[in-house]
């Protein structure tokens, strides 16, 4: 009986004493530049994606397909997506990497970019629509659509090394642009990451 009333004054102390503990946690949001990195882990995040397309869209640019390209049609090539597969071990936001590699083609002025067959789909639909219900003067006509000269595709690799509370991350994408008129690949591209994470604790 004399332990629950003890326990019963202990109660009261408790509870306030968990919510002092809560009234001292506080969360702080600050916005940052969208372009300074902020590597809380070793993933691959929205700055690695950046650099990579950024880096590997202007060494495809450097080679010779480019000028052989404007000397026999007179014209920036076209380039469509194929497709990225992310074989690492992680979640990637592949159509965010897709987008950097889009924006880094448009950015150069070297290039022109093809929408990919499902966009495609989705202007021809607005089209057919056009013919309906627009009026002659701002119609857009079918089988004016500017064909591809140059495919894009790649894959997303990666592998973990580690020891104890120290981790090594390596990343490894490779790209390849093939003429969609010959199949010949005219550039092979690849771009490595290395991210080390260590851990004053053991293990991860």
């Amino acid at each position: 009986m004399k332990y629950n009333r003890k326990l019963l004054k202990l109660v009261p102390f408790a509870v306030i004493s968990t919510l002092a503990l809560s009234a001292c946690q506080s969360t702080k949001v600050q916005r940052i530049d969208a372009n300074q990195e902020v590597a809380l882990s070793d993933k691959w995040n929205g700055k690695d994606s950046q650099l990579v397309s950024e880096a590997m869209i202007s060494d495809m640019l450097s080679f010779p397909w480019v000028n052989d390209h404007l000397k026999k049609e007179g014209t920036r090539p076209a380039i469509i997506i194929q497709s990225i597969r992310n074989k690492s071990h992680q979640h990637i936001a592949v159509d965010t990497f897709l987008n950097d590699l889009k924006r880094a083609i448009l950015r150069s002025g070297q290039a022109d970019f093809v929408a990919n067959k499902e966009i495609r789909q989705e202007i021809r639909d607005e089209r057919k629509d056009q013919e309906l219900n627009a009026s002659l003067e701002t119609q857009n006509e079918m089988g004016q659509e500017q064909g591809a000269d140059y495919a894009l595709s790649g894959t997303i690799n990666s592998f973990v090394d580690q020891q104890g509370g120290t981790r090594v991350t390596f990343y490894q994408v490779d790209l390849r642009l093939i003429d969609m008129t010959s199949n010949r690949e005219v550039w092979n591209g690849q771009k490595k990451i290395q991210k080390l994470q260590e851990r004053s604790g053991y293990g991860f």
